[in-house]
């Protein structure tokens, strides 16, 4: 008898297809929407619900899927991509002996929530089922298969979409490709599955045919949002499914406290963390894994990516990258910070500033037109304007350290490996290319010279 217990839960993700309608070099479980490639929803779904074990079956592009999931992933190869049926065999080895439940998910079933499969899993477990598919009602059924039930509404099979007749091709629901299976009523009704005549593919759908014909019983949950079911074959798929998870992302930032100025021109990956009250203004692109702190103030034309930001947080038209920043830091506009920053707290980087794997301390001060590369700025340091770290020789990189309390005059050059000591100052417009003692004021300029009548004389030459 199948488990009706809350007992452990395999997981079986069907990763192996090339994706053919993508039409792109590389396989469709590998395409990215909202910061990650689509098979790691499901994936991570299954890490929500505390999946026991999860087993992905790669085929077409194997490395480029692994590189994708993450190396110490548990893995099956399908060597020949002979269909969804063919597909699960390659896990019976691997989950030989395995008397439990297995739910199958596919890699561009980006749209599933944790609520719809959870129910899935309950109704399975409750009804005592072999089989419970996930099905939806939509109006024109696309191309999935038809659920097909008898007079008495039970499941009688799943019909392909593709060369069923019209009355089969009427029906509206259709099923998703989620499935729980008794693990060994599953791989018993699939060793008796034959070969498509037309494709000579083995279909998982068959096996629903095989068990009802054998007495066993399969459930369905029936969702009543549609979008839950949809899955993403081609381009434009890939849009549709991108703009309903970038609505019910938003959705989920607001209701949890975040101001969203204008939904329809921020743009917010899946695995984005916000702070209450953080205002996010229009053209904002928060990307990868962002952390950003409460009451921050973000945009307008910002892009964050893969950072963490503290609370209180201002950025406006800056391009942020693999960094830190911290409380009350002020950034922009028309400011970058390149991978490996790590910004203190009260740091005022201000317009044309780029700074690049650079550390700086708290309330130090970039106000203006300066680049600081491989580099560390003490606390409450000041970079004036046109400052510049030559961090790179042609062949290596060197380092810049600027003390706490520093004054770096307008238009400094310092030639790393240099260092300024804290309490110093650099004279505007000086090439710094020795230590600075600290509380010294370094010099390195030549002295003006002014050549009298030297404009007339060049006129009258002329």
């Amino acid at each position: 008898m199948p488990p009706t217990d809350a007992s452990p839960v395999v997981g079986l993700l069907l990763a192996a297809g090339k994706g053919t309608r993508m039409k792109s070099r590389h396989p469709k479980a590998v395409h990215r929407l909202l910061g990650k490639p689509m098979a790691r929803y499901a994936a991570d779904l299954c890490a929500r619900l505390g999946v026991s074990r999860l087993l992905t079956v790669v085929g077409f592009e194997a490395d480029a899927v692994r590189k994708a999931l993450g190396e110490e992933r548990e893995y099956v190869e399908q060597t020949d991509q002979c269909g969804t049926g063919h597909a699960v065999q390659a896990a019976a080895e691997a989950l030989s002996g395995y008397d439990g439940l297995l739910l199958v998910l596919q890699a561009d079933c980006v749209l599933l929530t944790d609520e719809i499969v959870e129910a899935l899993l309950t109704r399975h477990r409750e009804s005592g089922a072999a089989a419970t598919l996930l099905t939806t009602v939509l109006d024109d059924g696309r191309s999935y298969g038809r659920i097909v039930r008898s007079e008495a509404g039970a499941v009688s099979a799943i019909i392909e979409a593709k060369g069923a007749p019209p009355e089969v091709r009427a029906i509206g629901e259709i099923n998703a490709g989620t499935y729980v299976f008794h693990a060994p009523a599953l791989f018993a009704a699939l060793a008796e599955v034959t070969p498509d005549p037309t494709t000579g593919e083995l279909y998982l759908t068959d096996v629903v045919r095989l068990l009802v014909e054998g007495g066993a019983r399969v459930e369905t949950v029936v969702a009543e949002d549609p979008t839950v079911a949809l899955s993403v074959n081609d381009r434009l798929e890939l849009a549709e499914a991108t703009a309903i998870l970038r609505d019910r992302i938003l959705r989920r930032h607001m209701a949890d406290g975040v101001t969203i100025e204008d939904p329809t021109a921020t743009y917010i990956d899946a695995d984005v963390r916000i702070g209450p009250d953080t205002v996010i203004r229009p053209m904002t692109w928060l990307c990868g894994d962002t952390v950003l702190g409460e009451e921050c103030d973000i945009g307008p034309s910002v892009r964050i990516t893969d950072c963490v930001l503290g609370d209180r947080v201002s950025a406006q038209s800056a391009v942020l990258a693999s960094s830190e920043v911290g409380d009350g830091t002020r950034i922009g506009p028309f400011a970058q910070l390149r991978p490996g920053c790590k910004i203190g707290r009260e740091v005022k980087i201000g317009n044309f500033v780029e700074l690049k794997n650079a550390v700086v301390e708290d309330k130090a001060s970039l106000g203006h037109l300066a680049y600081v590369g491989d580099a560390f700025v003490g606390e409450k340091a000041n970079i004036g304007a046109g400052t510049i770290t030559c961090n790179y020789d042609g062949k290596r990189k060197h380092k810049t350290h600027i003390g706490k309390r520093a004054f770096i005059g307008s238009h400094s050059t310092l030639v790393a490996p240099v260092a300024v000591g804290d309490g110093a100052y650099t004279a505007a417009g000086s090439v710094i290319t020795q230590e600075v003692p600290p509380d010294a004021l370094a010099i390195g300029r030549g002295r003006q010279t002014n050549k009298e009548e030297w404009a007339r004389k060049k006129r009258e030459e002329s």
